[in-house]
């Protein structure tokens, strides 16, 4: 890649299955010394103590989203998206994709992995590029519902939409802002700017619900669901908050959690 006219190699490592990895505090050394290391805010700094066991206990299992998945076969991944996703957030990939197989492509985006003679497909790859997702995981979809009359009601309406992850949450945010969120305009006496009120901010269903899809567990069969009545909006996910965020924490304002869902599934739709 060339940047600010400098010619830069870009290496890429992402985890393996036999994470975490030592390396040498000094490369240079000849008697090499071997830790482990993490990312502390914008440092990396040697992991001891609490942390090494926390690291070492993290590290037993490969996260959900980066899992093989032994039913499902490459082509299962459909070529055609990946493309598509790939020209969208502007990647140099995209204009030698088309001369690659779905393996070659896989693995280059880092959604295949396993020996060249028996390659799978990993789960966030099936998620984000396979049209039909809920096939491998049930349930993988977003229900909007309308109380009109309060949840309590007799009536309500209810769309289902599916499909790749990030079709699945654009459909239904677009159908929520069509829909569902009204602008009041109140004009002034005193002055000739109006002001403009909707009833819902939709940036805030928007940062709400992608983070709804972010953090849901997939492996549970529960569908994401939108709740809409006349005076709220509620957006539920299950399993809910992670264990790691504490209730006093929240009410103060400072919950930072430690551990992340999905973090593959976050990657893409931050890209996104």
């Amino acid at each position: 890649h060339t940047v600010a006219d400098r010619t830069l190699i870009v290496l890429q490592a992402p985890g393996g299955m036999h994470r975490p990895y030592k390396v040498p505090a000094a490369i240079t050394a000849k008697h090499k010394s071997w830790h482990y290391y993490i990312r502390r805010y914008s440092s990396t700094v040697e992991a001891t103590g609490d942390v090494e066991q926390e690291l070492l206990s993290l590290t037993a299992q490969v996260p959900w989203d980066d899992r093989y998945h032994q039913h499902a076969k490459l082509s299962d991944l459909s070529k055609p998206l990946m493309i598509e996703y790939l020209r969208e957030v502007g990647s140099a990939l995209a204009d030698d994709a088309a001369g690659m197989s779905v393996e070659e492509l896989g693995r280059q985006m880092n959604l295949v992995g396993g020996p060249s003679e028996s390659p799978w497909p990993k789960n966030v790859g099936l998620l984000f590029f396979n049209d039909a997702p809920d096939r491998f995981f049930p349930y993988t979809q977003i229900d909007v519902v309308w109380f009109p009359e309060g949840a309590g009601g007799d009536r309500f309406d209810e769309k289902i939409f599916k499909g790749p992850l990030a079709r699945m949450t654009r459909d239904a945010l677009s159908f929520i802002q069509r829909n569902y969120l009204i602008e009041t305009v109140l004009k002034h006496p005193d002055r000739a700017e109006a002001t403009r009120v909707w009833n819902f901010p939709y940036i805030a269903i928007e940062e709400a619900l992608v983070n709804a899809v972010y953090h849901r567990a997939y492996e549970l069969r529960e569908p994401i669901e939108v709740r809409i009545g006349r005076e709220d909006l509620a957006i539920l996910s299950f399993p809910g908050p992670d264990r790691s965020i504490r209730m006093e924490d929240f009410a103060a304002g400072r919950a930072v959690s430690r551990r992340y869902r999905n973090r593959r599934i976050g990657e893409f739709l931050k890209e996104l």
